[in-house]
């Protein structure tokens, strides 16, 4: 089977290339290398020892797209392609209305064109906005907070209006929570142009020197220490996640949305104290005042991804941790 992978060089993107090759998935990457450097490639094909088709270009480009998919016979999608920063959405929201809604209604017409009606949309835990209880479960209330969830929350209804619309098509919506880590090679990891808007590449660019300190937005949450809490899953773990997901996609017709995450809550401070702590290295960090849109707590129940894909986190916080360091460290 050939699957097209929008955003391949990316972070998330190019932990599931690997994980696809391993699995033996021909992968047919697309990017045009707006977060992410054109050696992430030839990174994916040394580690699973396997060539990879690439394409330069942006999925907002109908007649790019369509170039690809008169070129190869893609058999499904994963689409991963789009801006992904909760703050920067805030100040530039007509960026990310633009980008991502454009992009995704591009992919679909080309798609539905080609008669290639299966995708996994790459979501977000942000579509459940500021959660009454937790953990949260794909049946809670959907609202956002910030125009990045916005868009993944609109891209959601596009695609349950699309099946209505024909239900030939098969779609599985991925809700992720928090990744964090590398792969263990230290190859691929999380390394995004200029100062990053996540809590992990900024830790390990302070540990290595590159940025002064760490902000900390905001220490009066109702959490354990006052600081933010998330569910953070091993970026490994969560393309795993994203075999299982295409598996069913291209078993069974239909649509539906599945949480990624570990089920476990995490503080700022406790992410940052056990990166010191297995890293033997020193974080200095500073708090901050609190950053628009970001809401107190947000952990996954992931029974349903457990039960109806089969899939289930396997890495822990200090892997996570570990991991992320190590892709630093080998790439000085």
């Amino acid at each position: 089977m050939k699957i097209l992978v929008t955003g391949g060089t990316g972070y998330i993107g190019s932990h599931t290339c690997c994980e696809l090759l391993e699995n033996d998935f021909e992968v047919v990457i697309v990017d045009n290398f707006f977060n992410s450097s054109p050696d992430v490639v030839g990174k994916i094909e040394e580690i699973s020892k396997k060539k990879v088709s690439f394409y330069e270009g942006d999925v907002c480009d109908k007649a790019f797209l369509k170039g690809v998919f008169e070129k190869e016979k893609i058999d499904a999608v994963i689409h991963f392609a789009g801006y992904k920063a909760v703050g920067e959405s805030v100040k530039k929201p007509l960026m990310y209305y633009r980008n991502n809604l454009d992009s995704t209604i591009t992919l679909l017409e080309v798609m539905q064109e080609f008669g290639c009606k299966k995708i996994v949309f790459s979501s977000s835990a942000t579509v459940y906005g500021n959660p009454e209880k937790l953990p949260i479960t794909e049946d809670f209330p959907l609202h956002t907070t910030n125009p990045y969830g916005t868009t993944k929350l609109m891209i959601e209804d596009i695609l349950k209006d699309l099946y209505v619309s024909d239900n030939d098509w098969a779609i599985a919506i991925l809700r992720y929570f928090n990744p964090i880590g590398a792969h263990k090679s230290g190859l691929i990891g999380e390394n995004p142009n200029g100062i990053p808007n996540n809590l992990m590449p900024y830790i390990v660019k302070v540990a290595n020197h590159e940025l002064e300190q760490l902000s900390v937005f905001g220490n009066d949450y109702n959490t354990v220490d006052g600081t933010g809490v998330r569910d953070y899953i091993h970026v490994v773990d969560l393309a795993k996640g994203h075999i299982k997901a295409i598996e069913k996609v291209l078993k069974d017709n239909g649509v539906d949305a599945y949480n990624l995450g570990t089920g476990n809550g995490y503080s700022v401070l406790q992410l940052v104290n056990t990166f010191m702590e297995v890293n033997g290295i020193n974080v200095p960090y500073k708090i901050v005042e609190r950053r628009s849109g970001d809401i107190d707590a947000c952990y996954a129940s992931t029974d349903k991804a457990n039960e109806k894909l089969n899939w289930h986190a396997e890495l822990g916080i200090e892997e996570m941790c570990r991991d992320a360091y190590n892709f630093v460290l080998k790439n000085k």
